[in-house]
């Protein structure tokens, strides 16, 4: 087995006794990513779900050179997130709008991402479209060893069944410290913001008994969540339901930090629509990973990925993320979400 070695991290720190010193510490580093596939369907038709516009006759004509093009332009994008610092792809990333396992393992096989080593945590949801939420992870990194999918019930006004996405929960071993991570795609705004919010205060709910229950099995446990929420980091779902603060100074042992809060309010997006930006992919964090400690595993900072290659140049979206269809069109981009992700450090003097 290959051994990928962590990227050693040089920190300077000061201290003001009289005048300034520098000290050097040296950091391992990990980092831990979510990222939109935008519909990551294959080509052919599965008539349990509602895939036909992705195929080749389908509205879409979802080919299988369009296929692999996507699939060669996700590889690029996964490759290269966190790796100014981290000189590598994402140690773990969670991932969602994806048809089934075979299309991951399709994508973790590309050229750019074959030698990563990269494991498939995946599970099908009743999703009437047919789309999940996975997590993939280096297998020399991270060792899963639990894994659950958590069914979030729905029910319209006629008091029938509506059908979504799963919440992801891994447990495993990042390096030698133990890890839950909870990967989500709650419900979108479809219909409106405010007609579609009681799904996702449900979904949010369902986040928090996953997290009260990981408390109860676990003394302290550090979770991390991460997904596309259709929520922005102050809304209800978040500030009400998950409580999710946006400073991580002062929090409470029992708090969840958000980073992605401060993002919002300086106006920056993961996604775009209707000019206006949303941070709907997010990563939040239980207090005690925000604390540095000797042995484990702490928070360094967050971003969103946007190099310029992701970024519409040109026509009615310039600005907006580089999609795979625009206004009914092919335009052979990415996803119509920037991905976000986050740093691990720990100290290794």
């Amino acid at each position: 087995m290959k051994l990928i070695r962590p990227l050693v991290l040089y920190l300077a720190i000061f201290a003001t006794n009289f005048g300034y010193c520098q000290t050097e510490k040296r950091y391992e580093i990990r980092t831990i990513a979510f990222y939109n596939l935008e519909n990551l369907f294959d080509t052919k038709n599965d008539t349990l779900i509602f895939d036909d516009d992705r195929t080749p006759n389908g509205k879409d004509k979802w080919t299988a050179q369009r296929y692999e093009q996507k699939l060669e332009h996700l590889s690029k994008v996964i490759s290269e997130i966190g790796s100014k610092i981290n000189q590598s792809s994402p140690d773990i990333i969670g991932v969602c709008e994806v048809e089934n396992r075979q299309v991951l393992s399709d994508l973790i096989n590309q050229p750019l991402l074959r030698n990563s080593n990269y494991g498939i945590v995946h599970f099908d949801s009743p999703d009437e479209r047919g789309i999940d939420v996975a997590l993939l992870y280096k297998k020399d990194v991270f060792l899963p060893i639990n894994t659950n999918s958590h069914r979030l019930l729905l029910f319209n006004d006629l008091e029938e069944r509506d059908y979504t996405r799963d919440q992801l929960v891994v447990e495993g071993l990042l390096g030698e410290e133990k890890i839950h991570l909870i990967v989500n795609h709650w419900p979108s705004r479809s219909g409106g913001e405010l007609r579609s919010r009681p799904y996702r205060l449900d979904a949010a709910q369902l986040n928090k008994r996953i997290i009260d229950s990981l408390r109860r099995q676990t003394v302290n446990p550090k979770i991390i969540g991460m997904g596309d929420f259709n929520d922005d980091p102050v809304d209800p779902s978040f500030k009400k339901i998950l409580k999710v603060k946006g400073k991580n100074k002062k929090l409470d042992s029992l708090d969840l930090y958000g980073p992605m809060e401060r993002m919002f309010r300086k106006g920056m997006g993961s996604l775009a629509y209707r000019d206006k930006w949303n941070i709907f992919d997010q990563i939040y964090m239980t207090a005690n990973l925000t604390t540095t400690t000797k042995t484990g595993y702490s928070f360094w900072k967050a971003a969103i990925f946007t190099p310029s290659y992701l970024i519409d140049d040109k026509g009615k979206y310039k600005g907006y993320p580089l999609r795979t269809y625009a206004g009914g069109s092919y335009i052979g981009g990415y996803s119509d979400h920037f991905p976000v992700y986050m740093y691990l450090i720990k100290s290794v003097d």
